[in-house]
């Protein structure tokens, strides 16, 4: 069995949390196609037990914010809130970095008015600027810090090396990085992590394609535990290390509830080793980063070709 509860500085969280970013429109981009809806799956996930929703400033950018705070603001004493700055947006699917201090300051006022917080539980540097410094840019937190506005300081998207430059700033009291079954790219941070105590928050949590099929290991497991692969997923990042702690995200109720049942799910020694065995990463995060390189050159190239077919259409 895995514990119930891992901490973030000095702040205990249950797992699984909450991710937030598919609450907005498609791309993360814009209002989401129901507000009321999103707002109610937020309350049903606090009332499951939820007490750690994570976002950002550029999720929407600004919607994924102020939804949250909507549908629970005033929040119980117990709930944490994470947020990021540090990304920036131009359209649907694109994404730029701007991590310089006046910038991040800027986000982090924002993100406080959109969130109707005084002080953020968990702030975290989404992204490394290649522009600016690292060490810049976690000094802009640590600042904010010793201004009342942050609680604790965390980290998203960084190696081994980044992560201890980030350390020799401030105290990080969490590491954000794309983990899973299928893509454990960065075992060396996870390994970091649980030897500092530091909770490890995987983005991207839930394996897909022939990783989850009936055919494959974890679909055997999943039949065994009369379970759904997604669950075998989320419960082997649970059992995988004390200081994991899922955040996955979904627009739909049953999802939700789906996920959260992850919890009562429990592997033995023997389906752990059989999952540690089964390794797609090479296939499944190359396939990912092309897809992450390719859509924001893209994206803009596809809406200039629908604009000029759009003007030609409208001269005829």
């Amino acid at each position: 069995m895995h514990a119930d509860t891992v901490t973030i500085g000095d702040l205990p969280v249950r797992r699984l949390g909450f991710g937030a970013m598919r609450l907005t429109g498609s791309g993360t981009w814009g209002e989401p196609g129901d507000r009321a809806a999103a707002k109610r799956l937020l309350r049903r996930a606090v009332e499951l037990g939820v007490n750690l929703i994570d976002t950002a400033d550029a999720y929407g950018p600004g919607v994924s914010e102020r939804l949250i705070a909507e549908a629970l603001h005033p929040y119980s004493e117990d709930l944490v809130i994470a947020t990021k700055g540090g990304r920036t947006r131009q359209g649907p699917y694109q994404w730029d970095s701007d991590c310089r201090p006046a910038s991040l300051r800027e986000a982090c006022e924002r993100s406080l008015s959109r969130l109707r917080l005084e002080r953020i539980d968990l702030y975290q540097l989404h992204t490394v600027d290649p522009n600016v410094p690292l060490e810049e840019s976690v000094g802009a937190l640590a600042d904010l810090q010793a201004e009342g506005k942050v609680r604790h300081i965390g980290v998203c998207n960084v190696t081994a090396e980044q992560l201890s430059r980030a350390r020799s700033v401030v105290s990080i009291a969490s590491v954000q990085n794309t983990y899973s079954l299928a893509d454990r790219t960065w075992e060396p941070v996870v390994q970091i992590c649980e030897r500092d105590r530091l909770a490890f928050l995987p983005w991207m949590p839930l394996s897909r394609g022939a990783l989850a099929g009936r055919r494959s290991r974890l679909g055997r497991i999943a039949a065994a535990h009369g379970a759904r692969p997604g669950q075998v997923a989320l419960a082997w990042l649970l059992q995988r290390s004390p200081v994991m702690l899922p955040i996955p995200g979904t627009s739909s109720l049953a999802h939700l509830e789906e996920n959260l049942d992850a919890r009562n799910l429990s592997l033995t020694e023997e389906e752990m080793e059989s999952l540690d065995r089964h390794h797609l990463a090479g296939v499944h995060s190359l396939r990912r980063r092309l897809r992450h390189q390719v859509r924001p050159l893209a994206v803009p190239i596809v809406a200039s070709i629908r604009s000029r077919r759009s003007r030609v259409l409208e001269e005829r």
